[in-house]
């Protein structure tokens, strides 16, 4: 390049919403396009990924070791030819090579031609942060999409949206506030976690600002109702949120609409490396994949095979714009998925995940059953003395066999018949026994780290 490299020319900003489009015209285009038009769009993106791939050291070494060569792989239909990787290979990848590994590509450019690179972390929430990397190419695809999703769910100009999505070398609060600034025109406030904002603080400025939609994880958006209301506010009155949109999981939106005054809740799905995946729309109905973007396919947990559409298994992504910093090819989430087999009910033609169902490599088996701890709290929802909040104890006895207690925190009552009440929502949901303690409101803080974390702890596992 004769021009100084910077973000923004090397993004090319003004161009990326012609290939990924939003708003009105991404509406226009998925409703007329057909599958194999569809198809076609990601053989094509794939052959570039491809390309820039058999560059980089990371993917040398583990294509090469199952004895692939450039050109073994001819399209999509060949893919899981391809072995599968994960963050333990990519921090295995920073150990060998520290401190930013090899599987970015920063040296498959020439002196002076490097595009700028973006480093964050995830939040650790699985073990040690693990370094993300981005050019400013894929950064701002990654933006977009979440805005694209956005403006799918309603987001509106005359919307005030607070995040509560963690900053520091998280990935997470960054991506967000770009995303709004860059590709829509919200008013958009930073408040960050309970460590970066006080609850109290947070709320506060809902009300003083006029905040109008909450993003972040449903855990802690939860939260925040009972703390406005322990300050004097009223959710839908005094602070007056229309609009919730973040990682549901499997928790009862309608308890949290309700929580936050009849809001409208709104799921979507993604991971530090890889960005928004799908995204619910106003159908609500399932996630949406952005397959423009995204190549998802759903596996065995334990064979690594795809399965069948309704089938659960661990999400395995290809991103098929990441072709300038850290290609991501076959990238196992290890979350745990199905594609819906249902009738679309609008007119886009992508398809659809259930969206987050639990982690594989959070799965507890308890004779015989496969429980993913993060699913347990939508299970208990129905209770209305249970107020959201729980964690999991995974025990193992002298004779080998595994244990699951459960401490829930609920606003009243307790004693025998309760735990047995709850006892019995398990067995008829999850097919599992289990114990039950109780605990007061805001007493398992320290143990799910519900104020300081992004994604709150739901296990200890003491088995080891």
């Amino acid at each position: 390049m004769t021009e100084q490299p910077n973000y923004f020319n090397r993004a090319d900003m003004a161009h990326l919403t012609e290939e990924f489009p939003i708003g009105p015209e991404f509406l226009r285009r998925f409703e007329a396009i057909s599958r194999d038009e569809l198809r076609a769009l990601q053989e094509a993106r794939f052959q570039t990924l491809m390309s820039q791939a058999w560059k980089v050291p990371f993917y040398q070494r583990l294509w090469g070791a199952q004895g692939l060569e450039p050109g073994d792989i001819g399209s999509l239909d060949d893919i899981t030819r391809l072995p599968m990787f994960d963050k333990t290979d990519i921090m295995d990848s920073i150990a060998l090579h520290p401190p930013f590994g090899d599987f970015h590509g920063m040296e498959t450019y020439s002196e002076g031609d490097r595009p700028p690179v973006i480093v964050h972390t995830t939040s650790g929430t699985t073990g040690r942060p693990q370094v993300l990397m981005f050019g400013p190419r894929s950064r701002e695809i990654q933006n977009l999409l979440v805005a694209r999703i956005y403006l799918l769910q309603g987001l509106r100009p005359d919307d005030v949206v607070q995040s509560v999505y963690g900053h520091g070398m998280i990935n997470g609060g960054h991506y967000i506030r770009e995303a709004v600034v860059h590709w829509t025109n919200s008013i958009f406030l930073p408040a960050g976690t309970g460590v970066e904002t006080r609850s109290a603080q947070q709320v506060n400025l809902m009300k003083d600002f006029g905040v109008t939609t909450l993003v972040g994880f449903a855990d802690y958006i939860k939260r925040l109702a009972d703390v406005a209301r322990e300050e004097g506010l009223e959710p839908g009155g005094d602070i007056k949120i229309r609009m919730i949109s973040g990682h549901m999981g499997r928790e009862d939106n309608i308890a949290l609409s309700k929580a936050w005054g009849g809001a409208n809740i709104y799921d979507w799905y993604g991971v530090g490396d890889t960005g928004l995946i799908a995204g619910e729309g106003p159908e609500k109905t399932g996630l949406h994949i952005m397959e423009d973007a995204q190549y998802l396919e759903i596996c065995d947990i334990h064979s690594g095979q795809p399965v069948a559409d309704g089938s659960i298994g661990d999400m395995v992504n290809t991103v098929l714009f990441k072709d300038d910093i850290y290609p991501i090819i076959r990238f196992n989430t290890h979350d745990v998925t199905a594609i819906r087999t249902d009738a679309a009910p609008s007119a886009l033609n992508l398809a659809r995940i259930e969206g987050f169902l639990g982690r594989s490599d959070n799965m507890v088996k308890l004779r015989g059953i496969n429980v993913f701890p993060q699913a347990i709290g939508a299970m208990l929802a129905e209770r209305g003395e249970f107020n959201g909040e729980f964690i999991c104890r995974v025990t193992r006895d002298g004779e080998g066999r595994d244990e699951m207690t459960i401490s829930v925190e609920i606003t009243s009552g307790g004693g025998v018949e309760l735990a047995n009440a709850y006892q019995d929502i398990l067995r008829r949901k999850a097919g599992v026994a289990a114990t039950i303690a109780f605990a007061r409101p805001g007493a398992l803080a320290d143990l799910t780290g519900i104020e300081t974390r992004q994604k709150p702890l739901r296990l200890i596992d003491e088995r080891f």
